[in-house]
C-alpha cells in the first residue's frame, strides 16, 4: 500500500473548472464568474441573463442586486420580484415605499454597481427617495398629510369667511 502525503495542499477551483458533485460533471453556473466582474460592474446584458426565479439578478438605483435567496420570502409575493428580474426595479421599489429594514435587507444582496454601455435602457429613477436617506417624515405619505391640512385650512378659512360676510350683510339692511 502506498503512502499518502496528507500535508500536501489542495489546490482551490478556479471558476473555469468543473464542478463535480456525488460523481456527476457540471460546468460552472453562468454567476461564477460575476463575482469578479461586479467589482467593475456589471452589464445590463448580463444582468438580464439573471432573470429566473433560483437565479434572479435586479438593477436598482444603478446597483445590481442578487435576489434569488428573497424571492420566497418577499413579502409582496414572488411574482413582483419575477416581474422585474432581469431588469431595472428602481421605479418599482421607489413606488410601494418600502421601509428602512427593506432596505436594509436589500444592501444585503447587493452584489455590485452597473456598468451602463451605449443602447442599454435609461434609468427609470436618478434619486433614492426620502426613505433612504433616513428622513421618514417625506415621501407619499407626506404629501398627503400637508394636501389634507391645505384643504381643511382653506375650508375652515372659507367659513369663517362667509361668516364676516354674512355679519356685514346683517349690519347694512338694519
Amino acid at each position: 500500500m502506498a503512502a499518502v502525503d496528507v500535508q500536501a495542499p489542495i489546490p482551490a477551483p478556479t471558476p473555469s473548472d468543473p464542478i463535480v458533485t456525488s460523481g456527476a460533471t457540471e460546468e460552472p453556473s453562468a454567476g461564477a464568474g460575476d463575482a469578479a466582474a461586479a467589482e467593475d460592474g456589471l452589464t445590463y446584458a448580463t444582468v438580464a441573463d439573471h432573470s429566473a426565479k433560483n437565479d434572479l439578478y435586479v438593477v436598482i438605483h444603478d446597483k445590481v442586486y442578487n435576489a434569488s435567496s428573497f424571492v420566497d420570502e418577499h413579502p409582496g409575493g414572488e411574482e413582483v420580484l419575477l416581474d422585474v428580474g432581469g431588469q431595472d426595479a428602481t421605479e418599482a421599489f421607489e413606488d410601494v415605499g418600502h421601509s428602512d429594514e427593506a432596505r436594509e435587507i436589500l444592501e444585503g444582496m447587493l452584489i455590485g454597481p452597473l456598468k451602463r454601455q451605449a443602447g442599454d435602457p435609461k434609468p427609470k429613477a436618478t434619486a433614492p427617495s426620502s426613505g433612504a436617506t433616513g428622513d421618514s417624515s417625506g415621501g407619499v405619505a407626506g404629501l398627503g398629510v400637508g394636501l389634507y391640512l391645505a384643504v381643511l385650512a382653506a375650508g375652515v378659512g372659507a367659513y369663517f369667511g362667509w361668516k364676516y360676510v354674512q355679519a356685514k350683510e346683517g349690519t347694512k339692511s338694519t
